[in-house]
Formats: C-alpha cells, structure tokens, sequence
C-alpha cells in the first residue's frame, strides 16, 4: 500500500463502525443514493427523457433501461475506492496516468462539464420559474400569455386526436410578450436556495430529496396507469414489444437522426458523469469510509469494507430501483401523449407543453396537477444538485491551488460554494433564457466525460483494489460492458458534433 495514496478524510478509531448484518439495520444506513436520485430525476428525466420519448416514440424504452441499469457497476467502482483509501473523488481522479499541468487532464476536463452543469441547474431554475408563472401568474402579461400559449397548445392535441369539440378552425396565436413573472420567480427560488443550502446539512438534503423524488413519482405513476382507460391513449402489449425490440428506430432503419437521439438520451438518463464523481462525497458524508475505518489491511479492517460496501451496494441498487422507474414513467408518457400528437415543447413554453401530457387523465385540472409535480422534482434537482455541486467544486478548488487543500478547507467551502451556487445558476439563466439547450448542451458535456470516467473506474478495479475486496468475474463483466457504453456514448457525441 502507498502511503501518498492516503487522502486525509478524518477517520478516528472512536467512529468505527461494525457494518449492520440485518436488511433493516442495513436500510438504516441508506441515505447517498436517494440524494442522487433526488438530483437525477428533473432535468434528465422530466425534460431530457420525456423529449427523447416525443420524438422517438416506444421503441427507445430498452435503451433507457438500460442506461439507469449499467452506470450502477461504475457508480460502485467509484464508491468502492473512495471506502478503500478514504480518498474524494476529485483527489482520485488526479492520481489517473496521463499528462498533469497542475492537476492530471481529467480535472480540466471536469472543469469544463462543471461549466457546463452550473448552465444546466440554470436551465432547470427557468423551468421552475415557467411553472410557478402558470400556478401563481403576477402581472396581467403573465395571465394572458399563460391563457394564449395554453389555447395554441390546447389547439395542437385536439386537432391531433380529432377531438369532436374542436371550436377552432385557425390555431391560436401567442401574441402577449413573454412575462417577467418568470425571472422574478427564479430570482427568489435562487436567493431561497441559497440560503438553505448554505445552513443546511447532510439529513436535511437527504429527507428532502426522499419526500420531493417520491411524491412526484407517485402522480406520475397513477396518471400512466390512468391512461389505460382510454383507449386513445392506452399502452399496448405491442407498444411494449416495440420498446423491447432492440431497434433504434420505428422503421428498423439505422440513420443519424435515430443515432443521436439514442446517444444523448444514454448520456442524460440515469447516473450522469457529474453524479458518478458525485455520489462519494456523499458516502463520506453519510459515514462510510469514516465506519470502515483507516485502512491498515488487518483482518478486522478488511471485514468492516467488506461489510460497508455491501451497504453502499444496496444503497446504490436501491436508487437505482428509484429513478428508473422514474425515468421510464416520464419516457412512457412523452411516448404515449407528445408523440402520438406529435407535439414538441417548444424553448419558452416547456412546462406548458408537458403539462399537456395530463390533460388525457385529469381534463382542466391537469395543468396544476402537473406544475406542483413539476415544481417538486425540478426544484428537487435544483437544490440537490447545487448542494452536491458545491462540495465537488470546493475540492476541486482545493486541489487547483486556489484554496488550502486540507479536509478543513473542503469542508468550509463545501458551505461557501453551497450558497454562492444557485445565483451563478440564477445569473447564466438570466442571460441565456432557454430552458431546454441549456440542459441538453449539459447532457452533451456529460456525455464526452463518461468516457473518461468509465476509463477511472476500471483503473480504480484493476490497480486500486485489494484482492479481498474485489468484486466477482460476473461483476466484471457488467462493469466493463458499462464503460463500453459510456465510450460508444462519448465518442458518438463526439463525432456528431464534429461532424454533422
């Protein structure tokens, strides 16, 4: 064992834990995963999924299983290092071979994706700004943009599905100018976060990324099934078949469009390159590596990680359970609804649009019962993304030099960047004002790091792990099939975007 790769997380002999051996006492210890979870499901599945389902239709739906099932094997590569040597994440990353100028090459790569996320929580704070203008509309501009864009959209399902009651010939138009409300919400949803982010702690973030993720959940899982009763709109078993046919395409045929679509949805869906570096600091926080211990390889120590590691699998396949389920109940119902229309959300009008998708289940009353859905699993995404943001960014600090690079340090800044966070994100929304580039130009980001970060773990399985704590050959085999996927994801969005 090398000592350099020993990174000072505090680990007194006084917190060491036995791991709990029952399935209760083992869900006790849950909390990292549901916090991921809690940042998973909002721009990527509510936004990014529901639109890869408008344009796709059914056929996608093995694809997005897939790509919430697979990232798990590397999600626990990355928590099984950080157990092992008490070691962030970030501190990890920057002992891959390659080049260093300052830190390795990873780090400025990550620094990229990092710009790239805080322009993503930016596009997520719009989106909850839209939906709070709906609920709640200020100014008399508001009202009536909220009653125009409500009408055209309205105009675009009835005249799709033939609708007896059409009255009108002629689709509305949206003349009012887009309202202020917008911004003046997500200026106070930003300042609000902030606040609470930088006084909060761990069990506060954990508690309320639980109650925001399953509420929501919930709605959306009654108002698919709610569908099946009418047959406009009912999911059949062919429908089902078609989603599991592995095809890119209606048609079988394999083109760009098909490709694209696929790739960015695998590089959004499920554990995203941020939460795979994210979800450590979250194990350290919750207590994992400081119960197993400081490492010194005695047999006592090397059950403790067996033992805490077991946990922090179960943690990882439980959130996992979580958010693909989630993701697949908003993949169905943009396939159900947006494309069977044919109606695409449009940059300013994305809440609206969605909000169509319950139209089918709920008539007048869909709009509200989907923007208090809404409002909960963006804000959801928002406030647990930022607060896990911040306490990477604050290590990365550390280890750019521009802060000491102590665990005293990360831990102090971890609080600072928690509130300065939510206004940089308040700042760019500002400037760019469009919701869904913002958040698929993040996806884009995200996935030209999984390659990188795929290429970490199996560095982290085949050169940092002891042989008592290695995994199965099974394991293996899933774990690599993970990373090839995340190298296809990349290099096809690569390619794409150099290309095209």
């Amino acid at each position: 064992m090398n000592e350099n790769d020993l990174n000072p997380v505090k680990s007194e002999k006084d917190e060491v834990q036995n791991p709990p051996q029952t399935f209760l006492g083992k869900v006790k210890h849950l909390g990292p995963g549901i916090i991921i979870a809690g940042s998973i499901v909002g721009s990527g599945e509510l936004i990014a999924t529901t639109l890869v389902g408008a344009k796709a239709g059914f056929i996608l739906m093995w694809l997005i299983i897939l790509g919430c099932v697979i990232k798990v094997f590397t999600q626990v590569e990355f928590g099984r290092h950080t157990m092992i040597w008490s070691k962030t994440p970030l501190k990890a990353l920057d002992s891959i071979p390659g080049p260093r100028f300052k830190v390795k090459w990873i780090l400025w790569y990550w620094l990229i994706m990092m710009m790239f996320i805080s322009t993503q929580q930016g596009g997520i704070l719009g989106g909850i700004g839209q939906a709070l203008t709906m609920v709640v509309p200020v100014t008399e501009d508001a009202k009536l943009y909220n009653k125009q864009v409500s009408e055209k959209i309205r105009f675009k399902v009835n005249q799709a599905v033939k609708a007896e009651d059409q009255e009108l010939k002629d689709e509305p138009q949206v003349t009012a100018k887009r309202p202020v409300d917008v911004k003046v919400y997500a200026i106070i949803i930003a300042i609000m976060t902030s606040i609470i982010l930088y006084l909060g702690r761990f069990s506060l973030i954990q508690w309320f990324s639980t109650i925001m993720v399953f509420g929501f959940t919930i709605v959306t899982f009654v108002n698919l099934v709610m569908l099946q009763s009418d047959p406009k709109w009912a999911i059949s078993l062919s429908d089902i078949a078609s989603g599991l046919s592995f095809s890119f395409s209606e048609g079988g045929e394999l083109n760009m469009t098909s490709l694209a679509i696929a790739f960015s949805a695998f590089g959004l869906i499920g554990v995203g390159a941020s939460e795979l570096i994210m979800y450590p600091y979250w194990c350290l926080e919750k207590g994992y590596a400081k119960f197993t211990g400081k490492r010194d390889d005695s047999p006592e120590w090397i059950a403790r990680a067996q033992g805490w590691i077991k946990v922090m699998k179960m943690d990882a396949w439980a959130s996992m359970i979580v958010y693909t389920f989630s993701t697949l109940a908003f993949y169905l119902m943009g396939a159900t609804i947006l494309h069977r229309v044919g109606l695409l959300p449009e940059n300013g009008d994305l809440v609206a649009t969605l909000g169509e998708m319950y139209v089918p289940v709920f008539g007048e009353s869909a709009q509200l019962v989907f923007v208090i859905g809404a409002i909960s699993v963006l804000y959801s995404t928002f406030f647990v993304a930022a607060a896990g943001s911040a306490r990477v960014l604050a290590d990365g600090l550390g280890l750019f030099g521009l802060i000491a690079n102590d665990e005293a340090s990360r831990m102090r800044w971890s609080r600072i960047m928690s509130g300065l966070w939510p206004l940089g994100a308040l700042s760019l929304y500002l400037f760019f004002t469009s919701p869904i580039s913002m958040v698929l130009w993040s996806g884009i980001a995200h996935s030209l790091m999984l390659p990188m970060v795929g290429y970490a773990a199996l560095h982290f399985r085949y050169k940092k792990t002891m042989d008592e704590l290695k995994p199965s050959k099974l394991w293996d085999v899933f774990l690599w099939l993970s990373v090839v996927g995340m190298f296809v994801t990349g290099f096809w969005t690569a390619y794409s975007k150099l290309f095209s």
